[in-house]
């Protein structure tokens, strides 16, 4: 399992696939996913399923683990996609456990991923997307270089967008 990234406190990293479960469980605390999209436990195992087998074909974009680089710990998980299907354009997300809530880690790993995003000669910029409600994730994308900009309408649902 490759390595993504690394910081001062974590490693962002391919998940291995006997961390499936630790993957599904993190989305069963209904606090972590209140601002998610909603999705059934079949549909992220399908995703996480994904991911593995796309680790062989990209490293440009994908879903990763964030691990304590200290102990070892599962943090949350972390991606980067393409956004409305251009290349060009990435999408960063993330998800983390409540501990690690309010703690600067957010930051810190979004800083990371948008470093590593735009080590891509392709990738010409940078986006996030929160639910209007989701201050705390604002603020991460703030603080890791992103400004907001008009709200977007992405499939139905009004969103704060923010781009580099």
């Amino acid at each position: 399992m490759s390595t993504i990234v690394q910081t001062p406190r974590l490693i962002i990293r391919e998940f291995a696939a006997e961390e499936e479960n630790t993957y599904l469980d993190h989305f069963t605390d209904e606090e972590v996913c209140l601002y998610l999209p909603k999705r059934s436990r079949e549909e992220r195992t399908n995703i996480f399923r994904t991911a593995l087998a796309n680790y062989a074909t990209t490293q440009q974009t994908g879903i990763w683990g964030m691990f304590d680089k200290l102990t070892g710990d599962f943090i949350g998980s972390c991606l980067l996609r393409p956004f409305e299907d251009d290349p060009a354009r990435i999408e960063i997300g993330y998800s983390m456990e409540k501990r690690y809530w309010g703690k600067g880690i957010g930051t810190e790993m979004a800083v990371a991923m948008v470093n590593y995003a735009l080590a891509y000669n392709a990738i010409k910029e940078v986006v996030g997307v929160t639910t209007l409600d989701n201050i705390g994730s604002q603020r991460v994308l703030e603080k890791a270089g992103l400004v907001r900009m008009d709200d977007l309408d992405r499939n139905g649902e009004i969103v704060a967008f923010f781009k580099m």
